[in-house]
């Protein structure tokens, strides 16, 4: 059997990779099967549930860490559990916005050997984010390895910025690589495949790459939660909405109201406002599901003032009002989210 590629995708928090993974499906043979292996901060599946309603053949998350350090052997026992279960044509990884990708390369190096070539490191491809990529490349050692060591560079957003805002990305990536080829990518439509697989690389066949940086030390994460009490996490039990639980009491009263386990729809207007007050300087992405009173349950995508609701096609999935995983500067996140608990009447897990 010839050996399954793997491409992997990488790009700092926001920078589009799902999308553009997404945008390339449509334009593959119907018959060629894609898994993909996602891995996400925190423990909301925001973007494989916006996987699962596309044509992938499967999508398998890694959650609550990121799989090229800390989650080494959970991504390489899920890619032996893909090729073994799904036997597709290609995989594809998308790593989580703060993923070293010549760590994880030399990983998949690594399981190469040990499947004699069966599983194949094809392309390592950066997305980066044209619109604020000058802004956090100044402080994200990650983003500047991200956009060193890979195969292809994709240009996301661009057609938001002017051209000589561009060209000074452009130095920027430049500088940092010189020789990797650089694509724009066309808006909704993605990247053709063509540029994309069959890359067969060669980065990191002999030398494991240093990767000393503790990089989880840039990103923190926090979840903003309303809804029910037993969705919660320190909450295993049910009981009738009248009885006062110490596990479900709110700090104000001691007392779990009804209105609190069944949980209210928002307004988008509401939504909107709040998120626009959000600063980007220090909250990066913002990323789960919410239930509008308009449109129903939606997932939310948010990445540097812009963002994105999708209807969730099962609802059921999604038992609470607004479940959010909150990315940004280490520090500075619960401050800068203050007044989207506020607006929305969410708290922090």
């Amino acid at each position: 059997m010839a050996p399954i590629p793997i491409t992997v995708f990488t790009g700092f928090l926001g920078a589009g990779k799902t999308s553009v993974i997404l945008s390339l499906l449509p334009q593959l043979p119907k018959d060629y099967k894609v898994v993909l292996l996602k891995n996400e901060f925190g423990d909301v599946e925001v973007d494989s549930k916006l996987a699962q309603q596309s044509s992938l053949t499967a999508v398998s998350e890694i959650l609550n860490g990121c799989m090229c350090c800390v989650l080494v052997g959970q991504m390489q026992t899920a890619l032996l559990e893909i090729r073994d279960k799904f036997r597709p044509d290609r995989i594809i990884i998308e790593c989580s916005g703060s993923a070293f990708p010549a760590t994880l390369a030399f990983q998949i190096r690594e399981l190469e050997r040990e499947t004699q070539g069966d599983l194949k490191l094809d392309a390592i491809v950066t997305v980066i984010d044209a619109e604020n990529f000058a802004g956090y490349e100044d402080t994200s050692p990650t983003a500047k390895m991200q956009a060193s060591y890979t195969d292809i560079i994709v240009i996301n957003k661009w057609e938001h910025v002017s051209e000589r805002e561009l060209d000074f990305v452009l130095d920027h990536l430049n500088t940092l690589n010189e020789l990797t080829p650089k694509i724009r990518c066309n808006g909704r439509n993605g990247v053709d495949p063509n540029l994309i697989f069959g890359l067969d690389s060669r980065l990191f066949l002999d030398k494991a790459p240093d990767a000393t940086t503790s990089h989880n030390d840039e990103v923190q994460t926090i979840t903003l939660y309303r809804g029910p009490p037993k969705g919660r996490p320190e909450h295993n039990h049910i009981h009738a909405p009248s009885t006062n639980c110490t596990a479900c009491a709110t700090p104000e009263t001691g007392v779990v109201s009804v209105s609190d386990q069944i949980g209210e729809s928002v307004t988008k207007e509401d939504l909107i406002r709040a998120l626009d007050a959000l600063s980007k300087e220090s909250v990066w992405r913002v990323k789960g599901f919410v239930r509008l009173k308009e449109d129903g349950f939606q997932i939310l995508n948010w990445a540097f003032g812009r963002f994105e609701l999708v209807r969730l096609v099962d609802p059921s999935e999604a038992g609470e009002t607004i479940r959010l995983t909150v990315m940004g500067e280490r520090g500075e996140v619960k401050r800068a989210v203050r007044k989207l608990c506020v607006a929305l009447s969410t708290e922090v897990l």
